[in-house]
């Protein structure tokens, strides 16, 4: 081991003052180190996700009947809460190994030289959405388990897998201009995709709120879809439209791309979403026709967030920002963030 170096007062102090700026000027992470965080990040965004749909298709929205508190007496769960208080009180540790998770990430972007800002910001950005889902999250403990508040959580979510499954994918590019790799036709197409897919997970949360998993063992009050003509079966068939209309349009990007000779990044891409929507669509038809088990509920709420980080890499692949060469410096500030 070498030898530690001393650390003065006014090493604490600059610390104290600006840490990251401190870890930054002793530490240089390698390019595959910020990466890895990166998707760490990602990764652990997709498991509190799943873990949430956990607590509610256990029953255990209420386990913890109060928040920030367990309970009005605990900050934890105790014996007397049982198997539900364990696991809503998982669920909220579970946020803060999130929050480690996004800060290593924001550590290694900030520590990368050159410092690349808009690797940073998207990595902050990230630490404001859990932030704000961690407070929307205690707001659906206090109103009981409102289906409204509960869709607006799971789609503040879905905004953080995206900037999330952005900052993975800058991780491993460059801070050059991006350079496009289809036409303008194309990308119009994607997009329409990409509006679509987002159609899709809202109905998606509609069609939860309505349904029959409350969340807790109580009766909890359900969407009320009736003012604007539809029921639970009616709002199901819609998002089984908008999944078709998704996998029309995956499908015709595949033709259009290989009639266009695209490159092989977007045709790799565009597959693998095609293949992760087969099989979501395959657990939703089954999960509709034998009467929603909790389980394939479960695969579903999985399911859709691979397929949006699929829509979101098909649309990340339409254009490429090559690493610096060995010796060329990336530059130091893109405060370009298109995708595009």
């Amino acid at each position: 081991m070498g030898r530690v170096p001393n650390v003065t007062r006014a090493d604490l102090a600059q610390a104290a003052r600006n840490p990251l700026a401190f870890i930054a000027e002793r530490w240089t992470p390698t390019q595959r180190t910020v990466q890895r965080a990166a998707f760490i990040s990602l990764a652990m965004t997709v498991v509190i996700v799943v873990t949430g749909g956990a607590v509610r298709l256990t029953g255990s929205g209420l386990g913890c009947p109060t928040w920030p508190k367990c309970t009005e007496d605990s900050l934890t769960a105790t014996s007397e809460m049982g198997f539900h208080g364990y696991i809503e009180f998982g669920n909220r540790v579970l946020t803060y190994v999130l929050c480690a998770a996004v800060g290593w990430a924001i550590i290694a972007a900030r520590a990368q030289k050159p410092m690349r800002r808009s690797l940073t910001r998207l990595g902050w950005t990230q630490f404001w959405l859990v932030m704000g889902n961690a407070v929307l999250g205690g707001i659906v403990v206090l109103v009981g388990l409102n289906p409204y508040t509960v869709a607006a959580h799971f789609l503040l979510s879905s905004a953080l897998i995206a900037v999330a499954a952005v900052m993975w994918q800058r991780s491993r590019e460059g801070d050059t201009e991006p350079r496009p790799l289809v036409g303008k036709a194309v990308a119009q197409l994607v997009w329409f995709l990409v509006a679509a897919s987002v159609l899709l997970i809202a109905v998606g949360t509609v069609v939860t709120g309505a349904g029959p998993h409350a969340g807790d063992s109580s009766d909890v009050p359900r969407m009320n879809l009736a003012p604007v003509g539809l029921d639970w079966e009616g709002v199901t068939k819609l998002h089984a439209v908008l999944a078709w209309i998704v996998v029309t349009l995956t499908f015709a990007l595949w033709f259009v791309l290989k009639a266009v000779d695209a490159p092989r990044g977007p045709l790799a891409r565009t597959r693998d979403l095609f293949l992760i929507l087969l099989a979501q669509g395959a657990i939703g038809y089954v999960q509709y026709f034998t009467d929603l088990p909790e389980i394939l509920v479960g695969l579903h709420m999985f399911g859709s967030c691979l397929v949006w980080i699929a829509v979101l890499r098909v649309l990340l692949s339409l254009r490429e920002r090559p690493l610096p060469t060995a010796g060329v410096p990336a530059q130091a500030d893109d405060s370009r963030l298109s995708v595009v």
